[in-house]
């Protein structure tokens, strides 16, 4: 059974990664594409969106949404992804336009019209905050919601604490974490380490030969430079793209709990910290006044902490083929 996918995005060098993955799936079809600001302003994540259509060779809808986060200023990532958010190779421009339907209204009317469709979240969470703020209902017809966000180990990308895409916009995050939707949280420490595309690996995808396989190298050289100077790993990390690779293979994600997850949005030493209930100390009293809501609630949120890599890494490989 094809599965159907809407995916929301602050399209820089990874996310068009997982686009193409998604767009190239014979197990999937990706029914709609949103923008956010994040990464970029949301005017180049949405050009960068278009443009991967294109290389795909793809006529799919894309959605231009939320120009900020809900109550704060936007602070981009082009430092890590470039000024463009594809490392500045000044691509051409993309030959479709976006529609004329704003994001939030066309995640709205998107998962209404496709009960039980996959939600995959790339960027902050602006939009679907937004859109559930419009319909609270859609908790009841997205079947999963794959978030590529947090840092519940507590090793962030962008502080100590936190992981970009929900340091941009806590409000927001903490409004989709408590709002029951079937949450399953890939964070930044998936990519790390093993899962990592190394020289070795880049060597393999160039041999591959293809467009989209020179694509996904050269998006990623100003990644490249970054990821090296924030961690000393040589190589591409691909956040975004391990997300969508567990969204369309779950089993790549081999080792899960689930847990109340909660967002800090009070403190600027801990912004957009992801809290982890990992050993379930909030149903202690002591806790209780802190977390009532969402042990009240029964929601929870399936926590990912290690993935196969090999298995990742050639669902890459076979995507850009």
């Amino acid at each position: 059974m094809t599965e159907r996918i809407l995916i929301d995005t602050d399209t820089a060098s990874d996310d068009a990664v997982a686009l193409i993955m998604a767009l190239r799936a014979k197990n999937a079809q990706v029914v709609a594409i949103s923008t956010v600001a994040g990464n970029v302003p949301v005017q180049q994540a949405t050009r960068n969106a278009l443009y991967v259509t294109d290389l795909c060779g793809v006529n799919v809808p894309v959605y231009q949404g939320a120009e900020k986060p809900l109550a704060r200023r936007l602070l981009t990532a082009d430092w890590f992804h470039g000024k463009d958010g594809l490392g500045d190779h000044d691509y051409p421009a993309p030959t479709r336009s976006p529609e004329k339907q704003h994001a939030v209204d066309a995640i709205v009317s998107t998962v209404r019209n496709n009960p039980g469709l996959t939600l995959v979240t790339l960027g902050p969470l602006t939009n679907i905050a937004l859109a559930l703020a419009q319909a609270p209902d859609l908790v009841r017809n997205v079947s999963r919601c794959v978030i590529m966000g947090g840092a519940p180990c507590c090793e962030g990308n962008v502080t100590p604490a936190a992981e970009y895409n929900i340091w941009v916009d806590p409000e927001a995050a903490r409004i989709v974490f408590r709002s029951g939707l079937p949450l399953e949280m890939v964070g930044w420490h998936l990519c790390r380490g093993a899962a990592v595309i190394g020289p070795s690996d880049i060597e393999h995808i160039g041999k591959i030969g293809t467009k989209l396989a020179q694509f996904a190298v050269e998006c990623n050289s100003t990644a490249r430079i970054a990821y090296r100077k924030q961690t000393g790993e040589d190589g591409i990390s691909l956040p975004d793209p391990v997300a969508m690779s567990i969204a369309l293979d779950p089993r790549i994600g081999y080792e899960s709990s689930r847990h109340y997850v909660d967002v800090e949005t009070a403190s600027e030493l801990t912004r957009g910290m992801t809290i982890v209930d990992r050993l379930g100390v909030a149903a202690d009293e002591r806790n209780r006044a802190t977390w009532a809501e969402l042990l009240d609630r029964g929601f929870e949120t399936k926590v990912y902490w290690a993935i196969d890599a090999a298995r990742w890494k050639q669902a890459l490989y076979s995507s850009l083929q």
